[in-house]
């Protein structure tokens, strides 16, 4: 029988319009075997966090350019849990405070990857993190 995919959303929240970089990650990752699902620009919290419940993912990438990461990423990943997601790994790319880093790691953010990071890295990265949820 052969292995299930790994399942990740890769997400453009709020208003922010440049979507290259995620466009970028989302074909890597699917280079790399994973099925991925790209919710397209301007998504709510809520939108992604449903896209992830319905679609059964093993992680959920966001691309925020916009610096309103800190407003973002908590209220995702709190639906995520209320939806009973809690292995649910989630990581962001973009333009990210060296500063703000650590705190994103507190909420549950298991990377987070600036402008310039190799796609290998990412893909390596998001594999061992969906690899607990896979073992299940």
């Amino acid at each position: 029988m052969a292995e299930r995919k790994i399942r990740v959303i890769i997400a453009k929240p709020g208003l922010d319009g440049h979507d290259r970089g995620a466009k970028v990650v989302a074909q890597a990752l699917r280079d790399a075997g994973m099925e991925v699902i790209y919710t397209g620009l301007r998504q709510t919290p809520e939108m992604i966090a449903q896209a992830a419940l319905q679609e059964d993912v093993d992680a959920v990438g966001m691309s925020i350019l916009s610096g309103a990461h800190l407003a973002l990423v908590p209220r995702v990943i709190d639906l995520l849990r209320a939806n009973g997601q809690k292995d649910v790994a989630v990581f962001v790319g973009g333009i990210i405070p060296e500063a703000d880093v650590p705190e994103l790691h507190k909420m549950g953010v298991f990377a987070v990857y600036g402008p310039g990071t190799n796609t290998q890295t990412v893909v390596a990265e998001v594999q061992k993190a969906a690899a607990a949820r896979l073992a299940e």
